[in-house]
């Protein structure tokens, strides 16, 4: 993980101060472009001062020319030559005035760039590219338990509400730190009895703060969890769009969408009332402020106590800054729980256990052989309801194994363990003789090729489709690879052969092409072991022919295991293992096997409806009775 982010654990329930001194820490990396905006801001407070002050010293000189008496206090001692007419000084004044108004415009152009730059460009791209790398290294076991919709909320809202936390928190609570105490400084140097009075309200505006933050936190954390339902319910049905639309359910959909944004509408209902109710708390105690300022202050200036302008009218423009920046306090309120809800969410992304990683210290493989043990091995998702048990299992290179079994006996879950997937939970896995948790991950996958009973094609050219395990191949070699998988000649009757675009998930294709290139991509890496889960499962029986002629090409030389039913794969294997309930009941090539009173040989018998089948069975027992 970065070393930015820090490296303690943030689960559900851990305290907002360690989430914020977290996040502090990652903040802390993006202190260059933070110490820009703030310098900006800080000059625009200056040049607000200062607008003010003049404004202020204008009213001042025009009542000295009405009435004839007072004292004026020039700015750094600066005052106009005596004969200067006084429309010429106001109108000195007023440009002035007006240059410092250009020049906060022109900064706060620059500031506003600066901040986008800022979140957009830093900030969340470097969240996101966290987030993405993070998911990218997850065991299998993440992404079990954790709904698409979740990760797809966690990348891009969640992420938008933790950048809050610099933008919105650190900045502006710095910003807002700074001009209170600029503000509260200037107006202490006119009368400091004012000042005091007119910031009575001060406490109370700290406690209502902190009531509101509270309030506010469990409702962001159920918000986000609404949104995970809808983004997951808009997901699904997008991808299901062919069995919504089959069954009419369009109508129900539609009404599960419905209820699900209208949830979140209510909640996000629910945090706008908590924050308009709030804010008019704090406008009504900044108008206390106001009056306190015209009766105390009004009294002052009638006393010869307080300048009009410099003073009177000066301290109720800086106090109406202050009460600006108080108000504030709502918003920033509203930024730190909706940041720290985000960023729970995204750290309990960043702080998830790897549960299969490489060894620090791997064994090193100069070649793959591709002989496959299992000793012992156990296994189970969870781990007191094991899947797997005590499977005892061993393929020399080369060797076909073919698995068979009921739905649910375990057999993809066996083939899960030869990439490492997921680790046993007992027992080990044996590659060449060495452990697979003492080899380099990358070194097992480089060396195992996969095709699963459905497998995702990207929006892409075919080429980069095939060569997606292997972006450096050459043509040549996607060429022979998809001849391997008998798929050149359907892929050249393409418009644009290799550099066609599928279209989302290949669905421009039927599913024995599809299946096709998934063949081509697993061999094109050259593995010594190939894994062929079930990939006839979803085919019908003329493309069947067409997938199992691929697969003879592409196990030739290899250690293959196929989960298979089909009488002519089982028959050529040199070993089919029989899985009930996650056990081996049966082990054997497929003569002794059909030769075996057992499930292997009712499995056969229920399916021999051809001739063919019927001859092998009928072989098969006169051997038993001779």
């Amino acid at each position: 993980m970065d070393s930015t982010l820090g490296g303690e654990e943030t689960g559900k329930n851990t305290d907002n101060w360690t989430l914020i001194k977290r996040l502090l820490r990652f903040s802390w990396q993006f202190r260059r472009r933070c110490l820009l905006v703030i310098v900006l801001q800080s000059i625009i407070l200056a040049l607000t001062i200062g607008s003010v002050n003049l404004a202020g010293l204008a009213i001042d000189y025009l009542k000295v020319q009405l009435t004839g008496s007072g004292d004026l206090v020039w700015p750094f001692g600066i005052q106009p030559p005596s004969g200067v007419q006084p429309f010429t000084v106001i109108l000195i004044i007023g440009a002035c005035v007006a240059l410092f108004a250009v020049l906060r415009a022109i900064l706060e152009y620059y500031n506003v760039l600066s901040r986008s730059l800022l979140i957009h460009v830093d900030i969340v791209l470097r969240l996101r590219g966290l987030v993405y790398e993070k998911m990218q290294r997850l065991s299998f076991r993440f992404f079990d338990r954790t709904a698409s919709g979740t990760l797809i909320n966690r990348v891009t809202s969640d992420v938008q509400s933790t950048r809050a936390f610099i933008d919105q928190v650190v900045v502006q609570v710095f910003v807002m730190a700074v001009s209170l105490v600029v503000y509260i400084g200037y107006m202490l140097s006119f009368h400091v009895p004012l000042t005091l009075a007119c910031l009575l309200t001060t406490p109370i505006l700290a406690f209502a703060s902190t009531w509101f933050a509270k309030r506010l936190r469990p409702t962001y954390l159920k918000n986000s969890e609404l949104m995970d339902r809808m983004v997951l319910n808009f997901s699904e049905s997008m991808q299901g769009i062919q069995m919504v639309k089959g069954f009419a359910l369009e109508k129900l959909r539609e009404e599960e969408f419905t209820a699900q944004t209208r949830a979140v509408r209510e909640k996000r209902q629910e945090i706008f009332w908590l924050t308009s109710n709030f804010a008019p708390l704090v406008g009504g105690l900044t108008q206390i402020n106001l009056l306190i300022l015209l009766g105390y202050g009004g009294y002052l200036v009638i006393q010869g106590q307080l300048p009009l302008g410099t003073g009177l009218v000066a301290f109720a423009a800086l106090l109406q800054q202050f009460s600006n920046q108080v108000a504030n306090l709502a918003g920033i309120a509203d930024s730190i729980q909706q940041s720290l809800t985000g960023a729970r969410r995204v750290f309990e992304v960043l702080d998830a256990p790897v549960d299969i990683q490489s060894p620090p210290d791997p064994t090193p493989l100069s070649k793959v052989e591709g002989e496959i043990r299992f000793e012992n091995v156990s296994f189970g998702f969870d781990p007191d309801r094991p899947v797997l048990h005590e499977i005892n299992l061993e393929a020399k290179p080369g060797e076909i194994i073919a698995i068979a079994g009921a739905t649910g006996s375990g057999k993809s879950q066996l083939m899960s363990l030869i990439p490492r997937f997921y680790d046993p939970a007992a027992g080990r896995i044996t590659l060449d003789g060495h452990d697979l948790r003492d080899i380099e991950l990358e070194t097992i996958r480089r060396n195992v090729g996969i095709v699963f009973q459905e497998n995702f094609l990207f929006s892409n050219s075919v080429a980069s489709n095939i060569a997606f395990g292997n972006p450096d191949a050459t043509m040549e070699q996607i060429e022979k690879a998809a001849r391997i998988a008998c798929a050149h000649d359907f892929i050249m009757e393409m418009p644009n052969g290799y550099d066609s675009i599928l279209s989302e998930s290949g669905n421009n294709l039927s599913g024995g092409q599809q299946q096709r290139l998934a063949i081509a991509r697993a061999v094109l890496l050259e593995p010594a072991i190939l894994l062929l889960d079930d990939p006839t499962a979803a085919i019908d029986p003329e493309t069947e022919h067409e997938i199992m002629a691929a697969i003879e090409h592409a196990i030739s030389g290899r250690t293959t295991f196929i989960v298979a039913h089909r009488l002519s794969t089982l028959r050529r294997a040199n070993k089919v293992i029989v899985l009930d309930r996650g056990k081996i009941v049966q082990c054997g090539d497929h003569a002794t096997l059909l030769a075996q009173d057992g499930l292997y040989r009712s499995a056969v018998e229920l399916q021999a409806i051809d001739p063919e089948s019927m001859a092998l069975i009928a072989d098969a027992e006169r051997r038993q009775r001779s």
